[in-house]
């Protein structure tokens, strides 16, 4: 039986340049979508899914990442004390749930380089990987990347890759993965056979886009190692993807599944729409928006 795999690497040290100037003093991952910042979204899947010891990769000027998933055992008194439960379930992350671990990646290298600075702290074991700016919504947030480990265990795999399905006008945003035959139904793992990062439209071998969400082998850090920096000096995971899959290991993507969506905040009209769509699925105050948008609606 499969060791559970109980370890996740989190990239959260990119410089955020897009969302300028909202990310000149704040990391982008701090930046709130709803009621709470972006990577709080992150971690509290990998709570759900499993993943009891969690290292964040951040950057300089990140601080205010690893401050907010430092305990606070004096807010959370007065808290107890007031009555407000509501606001202690927010808090419920920080309670004993994972661990944290923090490195940083003081120069951008890329987002390969970022998570080869996990390779002590997964020590050779299988670990997942989250992009700190990207989330994940579903009725269960964390069911799809439980279904993705339980995949990559069955199939033996070195890596298992979470996609989307795009619009074949919008390929050249992602990285999108090549495979042999038909694209498979939602939940399906399929063999890679190559991925190419953000081809032209003309170009793209599917429509089947690199999702943020991985689970890895430790053969992921020999690829690194193995994988050529791009002309802008950075080693780009979706290279040593690529690499992986020419060392002849096995490779699959995962498909996401019916009511699973990924809101990819890295730009304004993505952050728009994660923060529209988080808040008025919200059960606090969704009907509120909702109310808002209706009647701006009318009147315009």
């Amino acid at each position: 039986m499969a060791q559970p795999i109980t370890k996740a690497i989190v990239p959260a040290a990119g410089l955020g340049t897009r969302l300028l100037p909202a990310t000149k003093s704040q990391p982008k991952e701090m930046l709130p979508v709803g009621r709470k910042p972006v990577v709080q979204y992150v971690i509290e899947e990998l709570q759900s899914a499993g993943l009891r010891q969690i290292l964040i990769v951040t950057g300089r000027r990140k601080r205010s990442i690893e401050d907010h998933f430092d305990p606070d055992p004096e807010l959370v008194n007065r808290l107890k004390h007031a009555g407000n439960e509501a606001l202690l379930a927010d808090l419920e992350y920080l309670e004993g749930k994972s661990r944290f671990y923090f490195t940083r990646q003081s120069t951008p290298r890329g987002l390969g380089h970022a998570i080869s600075l996990g390779a002590d702290f997964v020590e050779g074991g299988d670990f997942v990987v989250a992009l700190g700016d990207s989330i994940v919504t579903a009725p269960d947030s964390a069911a799809p990347l439980r279904a993705m480990v339980e995949a990559y265990q069955q199939l033996d795999a070195a890596a298992m890759v979470a996609v989307e399905t795009v619009p074949r006008d919008e390929t050249f945003r992602y990285g999108i993965v090549s495979i042999d035959g038909a694209e498979p139904p939602p939940g399906e793992p399929v063999a890679m056979t190559d991925i190419v990062e953000k081809p032209s439209v003309g170009a793209a071998p599917s429509t089947m886009a690199v999702a943020a969400r991985y689970v890895f082998g430790p053969e992921l850090f020999a690829a690194l190692e193995r994988t050529v920096p791009d002309n802008r000096g950075e080693i780009q995971l979706s290279d040593a993807i690529k690499m992986l899959i020419q060392m002849g290991k096995p490779v699959y993507a995962w498909p996401f599944g019916t009511g699973v969506n990924r809101h990819d905040v890295g730009n304004f009209e993505s952050y728009f729409r994660a923060f529209v769509d988080v808040a008025l699925a919200d059960e606090r105050y969704g009907y509120l928006v909702r109310k808002y948008i209706k009647r701006i609606a009318y009147e315009l």
